[in-house]
């Protein structure tokens, strides 16, 4: 199963996803994916060094599968992480 690396952007607690070019982006699509567990080792390496830079905090890999073109995380957590809380939000606060 496919895996991604999820984590918290520490300057504004956003969840974001490593990307291929090594940035940090807050679109799953734009995350890259592992299919084996050697460049999943070098995503969670990856992520662990930024967590040390004080870039991203808690970064985890995460499965997720493919459906109609679109990631989809497998546990229900990483999808409320992925796409927004499960209620409206006041943004005017």
């Amino acid at each position: 199963m496919a895996k991604i690396l999820i984590a918290n952007r520490l300057s504004d607690g956003l969840v974001v996803f490593y990307a291929a070019d090594g940035s940090w982006v807050e679109s799953i699509t734009d995350g890259q994916l592992s299919y084996d567990d050697a460049t999943a080792d070098h995503l969670l390496a990856a992520g662990l060094a930024d967590e040390r830079d004080n870039q991203i905090i808690d970064p985890c890999l995460i499965e997720v599968t493919e459906n109609d073109g679109k990631l989809i995380p497998v546990d229900l957590r990483e999808v409320i992480r992925a796409h927004g809380p499960t209620i409206a939000v006041d943004r005017t606060i």
